[in-house]
């Protein structure tokens, strides 16, 4: 069985396609970014509009396969910008239509899990979902995934590009704050932990206020910025190990894709004797093959459902 995969719940659309057996056959991108600003909807939309066909092909031919082979379509149902799921609603249901296909619709957030759970061939491992909306703890327990904790404002994806764009880095901000934080040192910023869950307006309000003050370098914000915002999600995933007892532990998400908060979960684990996994740069951030996936896993119980922008993994 193959199946195609799309995702479009932000700035990334994406098509991949993967057999029964997780093998990924191909697994296509193409994103909309900007040097001045954030996300903005309208214009992601039309860039979305602008690839699909464009990568739909690409991800067929990478895959040595047509829409003939295709046994079924699944796409991200959500939770992601409303504008934007829809954009790859309307995209997959004329696919459907045109190829009589069965559609898939799936939780983003659950894809992300079932993704790199197959790839590191894991049992029952502790989840570290961090992306641009999503900072949560996750396990599975009883049949069902189960938040042990979150952030309380923003996610800390969309934390860092809005502090990117404070300091003039441009959209995505991520693998520059990576690159200049490796120059800098540490300066004193709120370090935000309430039990298992954690807050970062606060850290972004602050750091917005001593960058106004021109008394802090570019370098030393992103520096601190990582190592606090990094050291709280290490704090709360060692506690939500200890409390359940696993020894693995996940990290899926774009965010992911730092090396240093890879480094830093990778010493928390080393020294519980657990093991820490990650998933590789192609499948960290948002694409179809965890789509792919994630549909053929929901294959009997899931259908055309549409989107749903603010469906949480726990609603799975």
């Amino acid at each position: 069985m193959k199946i195609l995969g799309v995702e479009s719940t932000a700035h990334t659309f994406g098509v991949g396609i993967v057999t029964d057996e997780g093998k990924i056959l191909s697994n296509v991108t193409d994103s909309y970014t900007t040097k001045t600003a954030g996300m903005i909807p309208d214009e992601v939309v039309d860039h979305h509009n602008a690839v699909a066909e464009k990568i739909c092909t690409k991800a067929l031919q990478d895959a040595k396969c047509t829409w003939d082979e295709i046994d079924l379509v699944a796409y991200s149902a959500g939770p992601g910008i409303d504008p934007c799921l829809w954009a790859g609603y309307h995209k997959v249901k004329e696919w459907a239509q045109k190829y009589n296909k069965k559609l898939v619709g799936v939780n983003h957030c659950a894809a992300h899990l079932s993704i790199g759970k197959i790839y590191n061939k894991l049992n029952d491992p502790c989840y570290l979902y961090v992306s641009g909306v999503n900072t949560q703890t996750i396990v599975f327990e009883e049949g069902k995934y189960r938040v042990l904790g979150e952030t309380i404002d923003i996610g800390l994806g969309n934390m860092l590009d809005k502090f990117g764009r404070i300091i003039g880095l441009g959209f995505p901000a991520g693998p520059t704050i990576e690159k200049l934080a490796k120059k800098g040192k540490y300066v004193e910023i709120p370090y935000v932990v309430k039990g298992m869950d954690v807050s970062f307006s606060g850290i972004l309000t602050k750091v917005q206020q001593l960058y106004e003050q021109k008394n802090v370098s570019k370098e030393d914000l992103c520096f601190s910025i990582q190592e606090t915002c990094f050291a709280m999600l290490t704090e709360v995933v060692e506690r939500a190990m200890a409390h359940t007892g696993k020894q693995e532990l996940l990290l899926v998400g774009g965010v992911g894709a730092n090396t240093r908060f890879c480094e830093m979960l990778h010493i928390m684990c080393s020294e519980r004797a657990a093991k820490f996994y990650k998933v590789p740069m192609d499948l960290a951030g948002d694409q179809g093959a965890m789509i792919a996936w994630e549909g053929f896993l929901r294959k009997d119980e899931s259908g055309d459902v549409e989107v749903k922008p603010h469906w949480r993994v726990d609603e799975v």
